[in-house]
């Protein structure tokens, strides 16, 4: 393998000044241009250390980020230049010749930025691999921790997180089955922003190599890739996002903290690497019942996927209570289904019912067979039905309340409570294309700027495309449903008297299949199409332009995969006339509910698209992460390599080439969608499957640690990314819930049976005796004359056909009872809502004595500043060096220094209350 290292001889001098200095050097950044030399032959001993460590040739420095670009062994670097200029060249190799001139100006202009550089190089017969590893040394990550805002600690307390059973398990003098004592726990800190001239002030700061967490390291490298142009900036030619869609690189990632697996000779919990310990203690399957490192996860990933799993924790926790009750309503339909009188009829009547034909080839039927599907209904269609609606609607508004007051507790205990509003940066693409600057009204700061009415035109042209493809979905469903009755005459056709006797059923469930098989197909197309209008649209930040993303793709996969429930729940069985006068769509008869009922059906639709749905994307999850990874490892070790290391027999895999043979994260959206899209099922439709919330936690069991392994183990390691909570997510969660309770007060009144049994127990017989007969009408005497029969078929109508006095009076009281169960939820769960506050009282006690404590600090620390003011102009002592240099403060500097160190102590001494102070001591000191 030829290795090429880059050199900079400003980065030695700065090196050489940081060693020797008493303090940390800051000055200017490098402008040189970008060297190439090729590395001596690296010793055994060298390459061992350096294949067990995330460090450069040398040993030392350390590599915070990799770019990563394959090529063609014969379309080397710097080859082939000249008889390329001179002869007409093919329009693939001047794309070649273009990705090579973007990655030299690419490197070059990280280079004058200050990044150390050192490249490796991997080759075979077909392809050569190219590593480009990048280090920032220290004065560059003093100049982007300040330009970045980071929040670095100023003092350290112990961490005291805890779950509520564990204080409940201490009170009551038990062990927590759920708690987990994990090692290496991250500590809590007071925090405020980085500012060079206050070095002095934050905890570690004389240790540069671990001052920095890695985490920190990597989003001050990302923000420098992410920045560096390459080409014309208004062309958006700026950044490696732009450089990997394009393929000039292959690659662009942080490296792991070595690999995940535990060595046999590593016992001691806390010798483990942070991987390590959550792979031990979080991605294996025997932690299924612990509860999740939280704060672990943080320190590893970042605040935005610390937050994910800590929803999708404390959303199947909140799963557990409504899956028992679920199931015991499941249970106790089966206790009714037994005993139910209305099925014992249809199941004894024999011929005593001959039903009309449901189409017009199809024969006469008797009521009788459908008696066990009937008694299927009857698990999903009783009175436990309601109170289960009402639990669970309440249910939805309970679980969102506490959510926020978990969130609220997360973000302060994490330090990003204010990320959004103060702390977040506009995203480099916008940064670059935006056509003017204006000052940001909270920060005070230049920035880019683009038009409000401009993105309001585009955003609008957005929708447009969004009522098409929505359109388009319409026009699927539109296509299952002819499919079903076509399917439905066809197997009614067919003579064989299981098929015929099962058509409707058959044609169902075929149906749900295929409308699976739709939503799949166009959910891939919809998704690249939102990406490409949430990009034209322009949003200033990464969290507004993720909130636009995740809404147009919401709303896609809400039309798509709500369509066909929806239709069966609300629509289906509901225009189909009578006898003599059937309504047609484009000359087909409408579809009618099955025999068991449209409920049952709805369940089954249910059952199919979510939990087929599950199952796929949990075999996904499983096998295709193992293939790719598999077909990556072969691509990367399939040809000998031609490398020094293997003629040397050494035959241990550097971290860059075994990161690189990881899978790319691409991010958290397809599982927050997929959670979402389950929280909607179990909501909206409970009313027909009291299973849901039980087929739900199951699965989320499963997709933690799914989720866990691939993070832990399967993807590349991504860049660490700050967050206050879950974004748009929560808002479309109670948009949900509040539609969950229309939907369900909804199907109750109209597709259940359970206001009409009501109705017959009050105005009939309380027993049920005769409710089947009192369900059915007689077909009208032309249709019955005409085909010389008489028959029955299921609706409230007299002999000619029209809607009779029982109708109208089951009409008012269904829409009766809409009306008052919305009222009596939407007030229960207004009465949560007040009753359950946003923020926890301890912690808005903390918030509130941090302000007071901030106050009385920079008070204190005024008063100090005044009265050394007036001892250093009474006195003829020399007073501190003029200037502030980075770690340039020594012992006798006088005033200033003994006012920074009593600040310091001001500040961290007496704030009691929380390590993430919101205390910005740039306020406190001139």
């Amino acid at each position: 393998m030829q290795r090429k290292k880059i050199k900079a001889d400003d980065h030695a001098n700065l090196m050489s000044e940081d060693q020797n200095a008493k303090g940390p050097y800051y000055g200017s950044l490098s402008q040189a241009p970008i060297e190439v030399s090729e590395l001596s032959k690296p010793s055994q001993a060298t390459h061992v250390t350096q294949s067990t460590a995330n460090v450069f040739s040398d040993g030392r420095t350390r590599i915070d980020f990799v770019l990563v670009w394959e090529a063609d062994p014969q379309e080397q670097e710097g080859q082939n230049e000249e008889t390329t200029a001179e002869s007409k060249v093919p329009r693939w190799r001047r794309a070649v010749d273009v990705h090579k001139t973007w990655r030299k100006k690419f490197l070059n202009k990280l280079q004058a930025a200050g990044i150390c550089i050192e490249k490796h190089m991997v080759q075979d017969e077909k392809k050569v691999v190219h590593y480009v590893l990048l280090n920032a040394p220290w004065s560059v990550l003093c100049y982007y921790a300040e330009d970045l805002r980071l929040r670095l600690p100023l003092q350290a307390l112990p961490n005291q997180a805890s779950n509520w059973s564990d204080r409940v398990a201490k009170q009551l003098g038990v062990p927590s089955l759920l708690h987990e004592e994990v090692p290496n726990l991250p500590m809590d800190y007071y925090t405020c922003h980085f500012k060079v001239n206050k070095l002095a002030w934050f905890l570690g700061s004389n240790e540069q190599d671990t001052f920095f967490s890695s985490t920190q390291r990597h989003r001050i490298l990302y923000e420098i890739l992410a920045t560096t142009p390459y080409g014309h900036l208004k062309q958006g030619e700026v950044g490696v996002d732009r450089l990997l869609s394009e393929n000039v690189f292959a690659a662009a990632f942080p490296l792991h903290e070595g690999p995940f697996a535990v060595p046999a000779d590593r016992l001691a919990p806390e010798s483990l690497t942070e991987r390590q310990v959550l792979f031990q203690y979080w991605a294996r399957w025997q932690k299924w019942n612990r509860y999740q490192p939280l704060d672990h996860i943080r320190r590893y990933f970042g605040e935005k996927i610390a937050l994910y799993f800590a929803w999708l924790g404390f959303y199947t926790g909140w799963l557990l209570p409504a899956a028992v009750v679920g199931t015991l309503v499941f249970i106790a339909g089966i206790f009714l289904m037994l005993s139910d009188i209305p099925a014992q009829e249809i199941c004894e009547s024999e011929d005593q019912y001959q039903m009309c034909p449901l189409c017009k080839e199809c024969p006469q039927w008797q009521l009788s067979s459908i008696c066990s599907m009937f008694k299927a209904g009857r698990l999903f269609d009783h009175g436990g039905t309601i109170f289960f609606s009402i639990f669970m609607s309440l249910w939805a508004v309970t679980f969102l309340e506490y959510w926020k007051r978990m969130n609220a507790t997360l973000a302060h205990r994490w330090d990003c409570s204010d990320f959004e509003d103060i702390e977040e940066r506009p995203r480099p693409q916008f940064t670059a294309m935006a056509p003017m600057t204006m000052e940001n009204p909270i920060t005070g700061a230049e920035e880019p700027y683009f038009p409000k009415r401009n993105r309001v035109k585009r955003v609008t042209a957005g929708l447009m495309v969004i009522i098409m493809m929505i359109a388009v979905v319409v026009m699927f469903l539109i296509s299952i449903i002819l499919y079903r009755a076509i399917v439905s005459i066809l197997v009614s056709r067919s003579g064989n008297f299981l098929f015929v006797a099962s058509a409707s059923r058959i044609a169902s469930l075929t149906g749900s299949v295929v409308n699976l098989i739709f939503i799949l197909i166009l959910s891939k197309i919809y998704i690249a199409l939102a990406h490409f209008l949430t990009k034209w649209e322009m949003h200033r930040t990464q969290t507004k332009y993720e909130d636009a993303f995740t809404f147009k793709v919401f709303v896609f996969q809400f039309v798509n995969f709500y369509s066909s429930p929806i239709y069966i729940a609300f629509f289906k069985g509901r225009f189909v006339g009578y006898p003599g006068h059937y309504k047609t769509l484009l000359g087909i008869r409408n579809e009618d509910c099955g025999a068991g009922g449209c409920l049952i059906e709805l369940a089954q639709e249910l059952l199919v698209i979510m939990v087929g749905k599950q199952v796929i994307n949990n075999v996904q999850e499983i096998v295709i992460p193992k293939l790719k990874g598999w077909w990556q490892k072969y691509k990367l070790r399939s040809k000998k390599r031609k490398s020094k290391e293997a003629q040397l027999g050494l035959a241990q895999q550097v971290p860059w080439e075994s990161n690189y043979e990881l899978l790319v994260c691409e991010g958290l959206f397809d599982e927050y969608l997929e959670m979402v899209l389950q929280f909607g099922f179990i909501t909206i439709f409970v009313a027909a499957c009291p299973l849901a919330p039980l087929f739900a936690l199951l699965n989320n069991w499963v997709e933690i640690r799914l989720d866990a392994q691939k993070f832990v183990c399967e993807y590349r390691r991504p860049v660490a990314e700050r967050a206050q909570g879950i974004g748009i997510w929560f808002y479309i969660l109670e948009v949900i819930t509040h539609l969950a309770v229309i939907s369900n007060a909804f199907l109750i009144a109209f597709t259940s049976d359970f206001l009409p049994r009501l109705y017959y127990q009050y105005t009939r017989a309380s027993d049920l005796q005769g409710y089947v007969n009192f369900t059915l009408a007689y077909a009208p005497k032309h249709f019955a004359s005409q085909h010389n029969v008489t028959c029955r078929y299921r609706a409230y109508r007299d002999e000619n056909g029209r809607y009779s006095l029982t109708y109208w009076n089951l009409l008012a009281i269904r829409l009766g009872f809409i009306i008052v169960f919305e009222h009596v939820v939407f007030f229960i769960a207004r009465v949560i809502d007040l009753m359950v506050p946003d923020i926890p009282e301890s912690l808005e006690i903390k918030v509130k004595r941090e302000r007071y404590l901030a106050k009385q600090a920079l008070a204190e620390n005024q008063a100090l500043f005044e009265r050394e003011e007036v001892r250093a102009t009474s006195t003829t002592m020399q007073t501190a060096p003029k200037d502030w240099e980075l770690g340039g403060m020594h012992e006798n500097q006088g005033p200033t220094q003994l006012q920074m160190t009593t600040s310091t102590h001001t500040v961290a001494a007496s704030l009691e209350a929380h390590p993430q102070q919101q205390f910005e001591p740039e306020a406190e000191s001139p």
